[in-house]
Order: C-alpha cells, then structure tokens, then sequence
C-alpha cells in the first residue's frame, strides 16, 4: 500500500499516468481470454452474520469497516493501472459484497444470487457451487468479470482459502474446466 501512495503522490506532482506495480501487473491477466476475477469481500471483521440477519437490512449484517473501504477502492485502483477495463460487476447480495464491489469503481454492479453465502446453510455448498460453475462456463468469450462473494463460495469452487479482498484470477477453460492461474491481495493498511 505504500508503494502505491507514494506513486498517487508522484502522479500528482507530475500528472503522469501510473506505471503498474507487480501486483497490477498481475491483474492485466484480466485482459486475456477466458480469465475472470472472483474475489472475497474487503475487510469486515468478525465472522458470519448476527442471529437478527436481513438481506436487505445491512444493520444486521457484518460489515466493511474504514480499512475494508479503503481496501476496495486500492484493488479497484490496481485493476484501472493494470490496463484491465471490466464489463461486468457481479456481487452477492450481501451488504459487506454490494458495497465492496461498488468502492471498486469499476462500473455498474449487479446482483448474482448464486454468489449469496451459504456459510448458514452449508447443504446449500455443492448445488450453489455447481450452478456458480454453469455460469461461469456459459460466459461469453471475451467479457471482463469481477464477481464479488464469500469466503466460503470460494473456498468450494476453488479448493482454496481465501483473505478478505483476494482476488482469485481464474481460466475458463475450453475443455469447461475451472483453474486457478494466480491470487492477489492488496491487504488494508493497518
């Protein structure tokens, strides 16, 4: 995070473009065919929902905290300096997601049931995961996506773990496989 406020600093005494760091540089793989970015929620300390959960009351929901703000908006910054242009943003109804994927900055947002958690309704893993797979295969070659999601989302479909705000680039294969071809975290400053 340093690096990249040093660098803002330096873009505005001298009005040059950015150059991408190596973790932007990264995030060009988005212009490639087949890639797609999944990527967990910004910081929201705590873990799971209050008992009182409401989809559409964020007040019962856990929620992005400054740094989780912050953080959003650093990645959405780090994929604008990589070059990448995003068609699509996809997030989970939940607030801590919605709000993440709009701080990203990258265009419109929309709802995409099939990223919602199923942290409370663990029966609902493999299906979810299934449906969130025949997606990401029907997409259309060539379009930019971000999708915006949950830990344990992720953690089905990819085998793997994931910090708050990771992004999970993926390749969509031509065989209809799903891979994993790299991770990046731009973590919140403490």
């Amino acid at each position: 995070m340093t690096r990249l406020l040093i660098l803002f600093a330096f873009i505005a005494a001298f009005g040059l473009p950015p150059a991408p760091t190596a973790a932007d540089q990264r995030f060009a793989r988005l212009t490639e065919p087949g890639i797609v970015a999944v990527m967990r929620h910004a910081l929201a300390p705590g873990s799971g929902d209050t008992a009182s959960f409401a989809l559409d009351d964020c007040a019962t929901q856990r929620n992005l905290d400054a740094r989780g703000r912050e953080q959003a908006r650093a990645i959405g910054v780090a994929i604008q300096a990589a070059g990448a242009t995003v068609d699509r943003v996809l997030t989970s109804q939940w607030c801590r997601c919605r709000d993440t994927a709009e701080l990203l900055g990258l265009g419109p947002v929309e709802e995409l049931r099939v990223l919602n958690s199923f942290f409370r309704n663990p029966a609902r893993a493999e299906p979810q995961t299934a449906d969130l797979r025949r997606y990401l295969l029907g997409l259309p070659p060539g379009e930019t996506i971000i999708l915006v999601t949950h830990y344990v989302n992720i953690r089905a479909l990819t085998g793997r773990p994931v910090a708050s705000g990771e992004v999970v680039l993926l390749k969509i294969g031509r065989d209809r496989t799903v891979s994993v071809v790299d991770e990046i975290l731009i973590g919140p400053r403490r």
